[in-house]
């Protein structure tokens, strides 16, 4: 079901060269290690990566390519994904003002942040425009189920970048602790959370397709 090796080795080249890229998914997740810590950004990674699975079935099934096809759909799907992001960002700067460690965070909260960076990564139809321009080029219909093929590759890929968003993740956690118990530094954490989600929500809301 894979491609041959030759193909394999360019995939996972291109893989680790743009999951190794900064873009929205790792900013989000920075903004959230550095904001909550070290388990909110690891949590924050998993959300991204549970969203890239739903993008992958998408577009291993066809539906990211409506969505692409129809602009009506698309321009629904990137505003509730900015006014999303947006939304955060304001819950962030009205937020309690107590330093929040990363022991701090209960179960129902991690929970929350998860389901949150799984919306923030489905509420982006640059990443469904993503996975139908970059996987296709590594299929091969001849090797068997486009389908299967498809799923695969977009598992490696997504597991490629969680593991290099959980890095990110772990390194910006601790240096946002390092730094946690300094005045000013907790309201200061919280407004920089909150201009990265605005500025993402924005992004997202005037990039062209």
């Amino acid at each position: 079901m894979l491609p041959d090796p030759h193909t394999l080795a360019v995939f996972m080249a291109a893989t680790l060269a743009l999951n190794f890229t900064p873009g929205p998914d790792m900013m989000y997740v920075i903004a959230n290690s550095l904001g909550h810590g070290r388990r909110a950004g690891v949590v924050s990674a998993l959300g991204i990566g549970g969203g890239s699975i739903v993008h992958t079935a998408a577009a291993a099934l066809g539906l990211s390519a409506i969505l692409m096809s129809s602009a009506l759909a698309y321009d629904a799907v990137r505003y509730a994904g900015a006014a999303y992001l947006i939304y955060l960002g304001w819950k962030s700067f009205t937020g309690p003002g107590g330093t929040v460690h990363a022991t701090g965070l209960s179960g129902g909260s991690l929970w929350r942040i998860f389901r949150q960076g799984v919306a923030t990564n489905v509420l982006n139809p640059k990443v469904a425009l993503f996975f139908l321009a970059f996987i296709p080029q590594f299929v091969d219909p001849a090797r068997g189920s486009v389908v299967l093929q498809f799923l695969l590759l977009g598992t490696m890929f997504n597991c490629s970048g969680t593991i290099v968003n959980t890095a990110v993740a772990l390194a910006a956690g601790s240096l946002g602790h390092r730094f946690s118990s300094k005045a000013g530094v907790s309201r200061s954490r919280r407004w920089f959370t909150g201009t990265v989600f605005v500025a993402l929500g924005a992004r997202i809301a005037t990039a062209s397709r």
